[in-house]
């Protein structure tokens, strides 16, 4: 073989493990394939990832900047290859991470819990609180006199119960806000969340960020203020809790058409009341947040997606 022809062929292959890498590492892009059995290799990640601003992924928000701020990307081996699992915007002064990103297919999940509360590794645990033991407060509400703040989730770990290593991450401190247990924690939110799951197109994949807010934008609204008992910081309680959930079609990888819906809920005891009284569209979170949702599709595609309120139409797309 002549030496030109052997340094193109060198050149080709080294295009093609580049090519795998960047495919290994970022993961969830597109589509998850419908696999029963994904992987449950237990694998730290050590490399250092990409940072989610400047990436493609449908589900991040867009650019973001606010004081004592982490961008948190976590990954764990699943099928065979390391994925990406969540992002959250963490902010260090209130312990609350202002929304968490992710995607979501039928892979992720399947049944069964194993809590493993902890800190996150990736922030200092100064800068977090402690919920290996709960809070520890009370809070009567009107339905329940002996009601008590739980460690709410924002990424579910029943949207990771199929990867064992996914699911632990979602037990890290950073994915934890205080939410009232009875009437919303157990109740409101919980039916919200299997709602969402129900949804999850065949061989393809919901993105979804969730979020907890003290206000909206412009609103002068004071949030509680609790003191953890296992470790004595003082953290605000969010007022609100809201989601916001896109699908979309593909032709030959193409995203060719999207449909999004929105969930805004007061954060108080909801006992009798149905998630779907709170369906808004992504637009009307977009402005009481201040985020801007779904950045990386088309901006064709992105308007009309982000103006839909209705529920029915969003199951049924």
């Amino acid at each position: 073989m002549k030496k030109s022809l052997k340094i193109i062929l060198i050149v080709l292959l080294m295009l093609v493990a580049v090519a795998a890498v960047v495919y290994m590492v970022t993961g969830c892009g597109a589509i998850y394939k419908n696999t029963k059995s994904p992987s449950t290799q237990q694998t730290e990640v050590t490399a250092e990832m990409p940072s989610a601003n400047g990436t493609s992924w449908l589900e991040l928000p867009g650019e973001w900047s606010m004081e004592a701020e982490h961008c948190l990307t976590h990954y764990a081996m699943m099928e065979g290859r390391m994925q990406r699992n969540y992002t959250a915007l963490y902010d260090e002064d209130t312990y609350t991470s202002y929304w968490v990103a992710y995607p979501l297919c039928s892979s992720h999940t399947t049944t069964g819990r194993e809590e493993i509360w902890g800190y996150d590794p990736k922030v200092s645990e100064d800068v977090q609180t402690s919920v290996k033991k709960g809070y520890g407060v009370s809070v009567p509400t009107e339905n329940y006199p002996k009601n008590i703040y739980a460690r709410g989730h924002q990424i579910p770990n029943a949207d990771r119960n199929a990867v064992p290593q996914m699911q632990a991450q979602t037990y890290y401190s950073t994915n934890m806000t205080p939410q009232i247990q009875n009437g919303f924690n157990g109740g409101i939110w919980a039916e919200l969340e299997e709602a969402v799951r129900e949804t999850i197109p065949q061989d393809d994949t919901l993105y979804i960020v969730t979020g907890a807010s003290f206000r909206k934008v412009n609103e002068n609204l004071a949030a509680l203020q609790i003191v953890n008992k296992n470790d004595g910081k003082t953290l605000p309680v969010p007022n609100y809790y809201w989601k916001v959930v896109l699908k979309v079609k593909r032709t030959g990888g193409e995203v060719t058409d999207a449909i999004a819906i929105g969930f805004w809920l007061p954060h108080k005891d909801l006992k009798g009341r149905e998630y779907q009284e709170f369906t808004v569209s992504v637009d009307q979170i977009e402005q009481f947040t201040g985020f801007d949702f779904f950045v990386n599709l088309k901006d064709e595609k992105e308007k009309p997606a982000e103006t839909n309120v209705s529920w029915q139409a969003f199951q049924e797309y």
